[in-house]
C-alpha cells in the first residue's frame, strides 16, 4: 500500500507527537511520530507505547470480513516463532525447511486429483495473489511460446475471467499487459456464466479464469461447465485454452466437505490452482500456494537459477525472500489434522454457516446471495428500509462486530452486500450472539427512523386541528 501523509504541516504541534501518560517517567523530551526519534528508547517502553496504541485496532476474533486466519493452536505458534529468523528462499542453509516445502506441494497435488503418476510442481508464495499472477504469467508464456511456434503473431494476449474475481486478476493484466475481457454479474447472477465465454475467447486468449469461493458472494464457479465448453472449443477450432482456478477460498474446503465435486485436476482444462494457507488453510498471514498439473505447464523461460546462496537453485516467484514460519506451520497443520481433521473442522464452520443464515432469513429482514457452498454468509436487506446496510454495518461497530458493507461490482451494483466469514474461531455461540445483534441493530435503527418521522406527523395533524 502506497502511504503517506501530505498534510503534516497542517498539524498542530500536539498531534505530531506520541505522548503517553506514563512518558513523564521515562523521557524529557517528547517522542516524534513522523521522524526517527534521536535518542534511543528502553525496550519496555517502545513495546508498551505500541502495544497501548493497537488497542484501538478491531479485535480479529470480531472480524468478520477477513478470509485470513486469526487463531492457531500454541504448537504452531511456537514452530512460527522458533523459525521467524529463517529465509525460505535460502535453501542450501535450510534444506530441511525445503523437503518439508516438497512435502506440502505434493500433498496439496495429490488433495487436487493431480493424480500419483504426474509430473505435477508448485511453489509457495506469500499469498494467493502473488500465486494467481505466477500462475497466469505461466499461461501467457505457454500461449506466446506456442504462438512464435506457429510464426503467428503474439501482440495482443487476453484474458477472460467474471466479475467476482479478485482485484489482482485485474491487477495481472494490467501489470503483464494483458487485455481482460471481464464478464459481468447480473441482478440475480453472481458467478461467471459459462454461455458468455464461448463470445469472448479467441486465438489469443492464454487462459480462462474460474473462481472457486468468489470473495463478493462465496459462491463457486461452475469449473466443469467451462471445461466442457473448452473441450468443445479444442475440438472444433484447435484452440488449447487451460483453465486456472483461484482456489483462494475453496481450495482446502471443498475436497473436504464435496470430494465428488469436479473442480479440479480431474478436468483436462484444469493446468494451475491456486490456494491460500493463510485462509481456510488454518494459517497466519501471508502464505499461498501454486500448483501446475504439469511440469511443462511453467515454461523454463520462466524460471530463474540463482547461486549465490550457497548452490544454484531454481526460483519462480514475484517475491525474493519470504519466511519460512507460515510454511513450517502449514505442514504443521496437515500433519495434526489430517483428512478427517480438516473435514472435522470445515464441516463445523458449514454447520455455523447454516445456522447464521437461517437465524437472518427467519427473521424475515434478510435474504442470501446465494448457497451455502463455502463458510460464508452474503446476504442483504430483504425490505427497503429508511436506512442503509452501511448504516447497519457502523452501527454494529458499537457492538465490536467488523461486518463489512459494499456494494457489487457493475451490472449487479444496485445490490448492497452484507458478508460474515465463519472461520474455524467463530463458535456456534457467537453465531446466536452475532444474528441477535444484527438482527436488534436492524430494529433499533428502524425504530429510530419511525420516532423521527411521528413526531414531524403528530404535529403536523396537531397544527391541523
Amino acid at each position: 500500500m502506497i502511504s503517506k501523509r501530505s498534510d503534516l504541516h497542517k498539524l498542530p504541534d500536539s498531534e505530531l507527537y506520541l505522548s503517553p501518560t506514563y512518558a513523564t517517567r521515562y523521557f524529557v523530551e517528547r517522542v516524534p511520530k513522523y521522524k526517527l526519534p534521536e535518542s534511543i528508547t528502553p525496550a519496555s517502553v517502545a513495546y508498551q507505547i505500541i502495544h497501548d496504541e493497537l488497542n484501538l485496532d478491531g479485535i480479529t476474533a470480531f472480524d468478520l470480513g477477513s478470509f485470513t486466519t486469526t487463531w492457531m493452536e500454541p504448537e504452531a505458534e511456537k514452530l512460527i516463532a522458533e523459525n521467524m529468523g529463517k529465509n525460505f528462499i535460502d535453501r542450501f542453509e535450510y534444506p530441511q525447511t525445503n523437503e518439508i516445502h516438497q512435502r506440502i506441494v505434493h500433498i496439496l497435488a495429490h488433495l487436487f486429483n493431480a493424480g500419483e503418476n504426474t509430473d505435477f510442481c508448485g511453489t509457495a508464495t506469500i499469498g494467493s495473489s502473488e500465486a494467481i499472477e505466477l500462475g497466469l504469467l505461466a499461461h501467457k508464456w505457454t500461449w506466446k511460446e506456442r504462438r512464435i511456434a506457429l510464426g503467428k503473431p503474439y501482440d495482443r494476449p487476453n484474458i477472460v475471467f467474471g466479475a467476482g474475481a479478485h482485484v489482482c486478476w485485474n491487477k495481472f493484466a494490467k501489470y503483464f499487459d494483458v487485455e481482460p475481457r471481464i464478464i459481468p454479474m447480473a441482478s440475480d447472477r453472481f458467478t461467471i456464466d459459462p454461455g458468455l465465454i464461448a463470445d469472448c475467447i479467441d486465438e489469443n486468449t492464454i487462459c480462462v479464469g474460474a473462481i472457486l469461493g468468489t470473495t463478493y458472494t462465496g459462491a463457486c464457479e461452475p469449473v466443469k461447465e467451462i471445461d466442457s465448453l473448452l473441450r468443445v472449443i479444442k475440438r472444433e477450432r484447435g484452440w488449447d485454452i487451460p483453465i486456472h482456478v483461484d482456489a483462494a477460498s475453496g481450495g482446502f474446503i471443498i475436497p473436504f466437505t464435496n470430494p465428488g465435486l469436479e473442480w479440479d485436476f480431474r478436468l483436462p482444462h484444469v493446468r494451475s490452482i491456486n490456494v491460500s494457507g493463510h485462509k481456510f488453510g488454518l494459517v497466519y498471514p501471508g502464505l499461498g500456494w501454486l500448483i501446475f498439473k504439469n511440469r511443462q505447464d511453467l515454461p523454463e523461460d520462466l524460471i530463474f537459477h540463482v547461486n549465490y546462496l550457497g548452490e544454484t537453485m531454481p526460483t519462480y516467484t514475484l517475491n525474493f525472500s519470504s519466511g519460512a514460519g507460515m510454511i513450517l506451520a502449514q505442514y504443521y497443520n496437515l500433519l495434526r489434522l489430517g483428512r478427517e481433521g480438516y473435514t472435522s473442522v470445515m464441516n463445523n464452520c458449514l454447520e455455523n454457516t447454516t445456522f447464521l443464515a437461517q437465524r437472518l432469513v427467519t427473521s424475515g429482514k434478510f435474504e442470501l446471495l446465494g448457497a451455502l457452498e463455502l463458510p460464508i454468509v452474503a446476504f442483504r436487506f430483504k425490505q427497503t428500509p429508511s436506512f442503509t446496510p452501511f448504516q447497519l454495518s457502523q452501527k454494529l461497530r458499537e457492538r465490536g462486530w467488523m461486518l463489512p458493507a459494499y456494494r457489487l461490482p457493475e451490472k449487479a451494483d444496485g445490490i448492497t452486500a452484507l458478508r460474515v466469514v465463519v472461520r474455524e474461531s467463530f463458535s456456534h455461540d457467537m453465531a446466536e450472539l452475532l444474528a441477535n445483534d444484527i438482527i436488534n441493530t436492524y430494529n433499533i435503527l428502524d425504530e429510530k427512523q419511525t420516532e423521527q418521522l411521528e413526531p414531524h406527523t403528530h404535529n403536523k395533524r396537531r397544527t391541523s386541528v
